[in-house]
């Protein structure tokens, strides 16, 4: 059973992602370190007390869908209600609206919570806290009025419509439309897939956001605009009225993630008698909805980032435990009676500290974006600047690397327990089954990778990269220095990734601006797995000189993992050739 880590979230917080010298400082007011404690603690044990322990009966059950209504599992309802009881919905939100206003700290480390013990309850009221921002900062006044206090609190929850069955990721084939009707309203009609939470029975009224065409929209993504399309028409006095013309017409039979309910949304059919034509309102400006829906989508692939996260610290619990119990064979240096547990093995040992340094380089990584974002909030001027393109340099590491962190570290995670690994009844192969989704919603991987090396390795005319670099080099010099004991070579072998990485970076900016995108691209994913291995393997430094029981993993991750980085570097300079030439032979039409 996962039992949330309080006080690992805590010290990664304050610690290595930056929020004890903010505390420290005022930055946040009079938000103190013990007030940060008490709300970690009651997240802790709100998610160990209350979601892990409907995590398998949503696994199991699923969630079912009946006419065009849709069930969650036994529990989930109940779950749900006493979760914006306790305020959390409400934890970042703006306080105009009933919002707290905390940091994005505390509520990134919240979702780490809510998504290791059951990530298809954590994901919904991410895509709520996404509409929250998106609503708020780009709603007119009589929309925010209308509907964003309750969704800040959670009373109502939001959605996400962006793909349809011939736009994935390429949403300048988006076909859905929406017809002025002459009275500020409009009538969106279109279909949606993989609408996450999109029908559910854990509110009276849902409030999607969807991206679709004016009738004389300019061709491609500048021609899309955003709308807000409720379940329920709303009344001037917040009461619920007539259902509007939008309605789920079948539930995606998924990997994993069972409880969370994949939509599939229809918009303007008429449906069970509605009049035809779904009644939406203009979220910004006509045909800029992609910048408007953006800012949801940020925030959402943070989120996604903290699953991976999340997933992983699950999945170490658990197969750390078994280790520890399971017994085979004979070991050396163990000396009580009968089989060792596989825990004195030195290759299920090695496993283990491969899954514990991953994912506390994938917090580590996701708390420091988390951190950027607040400091930009709450910074003006020149420093603004400078923070706000730290938040847009990570976000894709921390959407990235911590996805692929979580798979991998699932992967693991079943491997430590064998064949029992392979069977749902220890639980090892759910968190697998969860955590496959993460690398590809929000914007797939290689889309962040894509994002990284051709938008964000330009940020400050190419500084801004270089100089985080320096940053993550100053921390290696203070390992350099100390007088800690125990931390072996990995001075070196920090000063060794980031010299890669440097040469690695300058490469990458080398041919953009030589305009040979195609040929920077190819380096991409190579790319973002090397700058996170550097700067996980840096973060990893800082937290060991903070707290020096840490140093064993962090020199165990730079003497036998970190090597990584110099075979990462040889593919993001030296690859790209061969794989054109290789690529080729792959096409068929």
């Amino acid at each position: 059973m996962y039992r949330a880590p309080v006080e690992e979230i805590a010290f990664t917080l304050k610690h290595v992602a930056g929020l004890k010298p903010c505390l420290d400082a005022g930055t946040f007011g009079d938000l103190g370190e013990d007030l940060v404690d008490a709300i970690l603690a009651e997240a802790g044990r709100f998610a160990t007390d209350e979601v892990a322990p409907l995590y398998k009966v949503g696994d199991e059950r699923g969630a079912v869908l009946n006419g065009a209504a849709v069930t969650t599992p036994p529990g989930w309802k109940e779950l749900y209600r006493r979760w914006i009881d306790g305020g959390w919905n409400a934890l970042s939100g703006p306080e105009e609206f009933g919002g707290q206003a905390l940091p994005t700290m505390l509520g990134v480390a919240a979702l780490e919570m809510w998504n290791s013990a059951a990530m298809a309850f954590g994901i919904g009221p991410t895509l709520t806290m996404g509409a929250v921002e998106a609503l708020d900062k780009h709603a007119s006044d009589a929309l925010k009025a209308k509907y964003l206090a309750k969704l800040v609190s959670g009373e109502w929850m939001g959605t996400m419509n962006l793909t349809e069955p011939q736009a994935g990721s390429d949403l300048n084939a988006l076909r859905a439309r929406a017809e002025p009707a002459g009275d500020g309203t409009y009538r969106i009609f279109g279909q949606k897939i993989f609408i996450t939470y999109g029908e559910h029975d854990f509110t009276d009224n849902i409030i999607h956001l969807v991206l679709a065409r004016l009738p004389d929209a300019p061709a491609g993504t500048r021609g899309i605009s955003l709308f807000l399309v409720p379940k329920f028409l709303v009344g001037d006095d917040g009461s619920l009225g007539a259902r509007n013309d939008v309605f789920c017409s079948s539930l995606e039979h998924k990997l994993g993630i069972h409880a969370s309910p994949t939509c599939t949304m229809i918009y303007g059919d008429g449906f069970d008698g509605a009049k035809p034509g779904a009644i939406g309102w203009l979220i910004g400006e006509e045909n800029k909805g992609l910048a408007c829906m953006f800012t949801m989508m940020n925030n959402a692939r943070l989120a996604v980032g903290m699953q991976g996260v999340a997933v992983a610290e699950t999945a170490t619990q658990k197969a750390l435990a078994y280790a520890n119990e399971r017994r085979q064979g004979k070991a050396a240096g163990y000396d009580g009676a009968g089989m060792a547990p596989i825990i004195h093995h030195p290759d299920v040992q090695r496993t283990l500290l491969t899954m514990k340094a991953l994912t506390q380089m994938a917090r580590a990584i996701s708390y420091s974006c988390a951190h950027a974002i607040d400091r930009a909030r709450a910074a003006k001027g020149e420093a603004a600047a400078n923070w706000r393109d730290r938040a847009n340099l990570l976000t894709p590491l921390a959407k990235a690397f911590s996805t692929d962190v979580g798979v991998e570290v699932a992967s693991l995670g079943v491997q430590v327990h064998g064949g029992m690994g392979f069977i749902e009844e220890t639980g090892a192969a759910a968190l697998y089954r969860d955590a496959r989704i993460a690398p590809i919603y929000e914007g797939t991987n290689g889309i962040q990778a894509i994002d990284l090396v051709t938008r964000k390795l330009q940020l400050g005319d190419g500084e801004h990269v270089l100089r985080y670099i320096a940053e993550l080099k100053a921390v290696a010099d203070a390992v350099r220095i100390s007088n800690v004991e125990g931390f072996g070579r990995t001075a070196d072998g920090l000063d060794q990734a980031l010299d890669d990485l440097v040469e690695a970076t300058r490469f990458l900016q080398g041919l953009m601006a030589a305009g040979q995108v195609d040929a920077a691209t190819a380096g991409a994913s190579p790319y973002l797995r090397l700058i996170s291995l550097a700067a996980g393997g840096a973060y990893l430094a800082q937290g060991a000189l903070a707290d020096h029981g840490r140093v064993a993993l962090c020199r165990f991750f730079a003497e036998n993992l970190l090597g990584e980085v110099r075979a990462l570097k040889e593919r993001v300079t030296a690859g790209g050739e061969s794989l054109s030439a290789a690529g080729k032979a792959l096409i068929t039409a």
